[in-house]
């Protein structure tokens, strides 16, 4: 079963690929995202990036978030999800003014369609 620790450690890794597979696995393994147990690790980028996803899931599907989600801050540098976003200024300013707001909350950055599936 895939942890949302997992989605996060690949997001944050630039895995755009394997990020995605996680999250089409985990979104078909997971029915009542309330009930995703906080990750257990001591990686601050990690757990927050793992609320904010739990939070954007929880969202898209009208669902309620996990309760640990509202204890966790955010990151002290932005991160940006999409690499390219590095680079291209357009797509930056995309990131920064559209990312969706459980990301954007904890400083990171993505465009507003992230991780979304047809």
């Amino acid at each position: 079963m895939v942890q949302i620790e997992q989605i996060a450690q690949a997001a944050l890794a630039g895995d755009s690929l394997q990020t995605r597979s996680l999250t089409q696995d985990f979104l078909r393994e997971q029915n009542v995202l309330a009930d995703v147990p906080k990750p257990q690790t001591t990686d601050a980028r990690v757990l927050a990036l793992s609320a904010s996803l739990a939070e954007l899931f929880a969202v898209r599907l009208s669902q309620a978030a996990p309760v640990w989600t509202k204890s966790i801050g955010g990151i002290n540098e932005p991160v940006f999800l999409v690499k390219s976003a590095l680079t291209m200024k357009r797509l930056r300013a995309l990131c920064e003014a559209e990312s969706p707001l459980p990301l954007r909350k904890r400083k990171f950055f993505a465009p507003p369609n992230y991780l979304e599936f047809a």
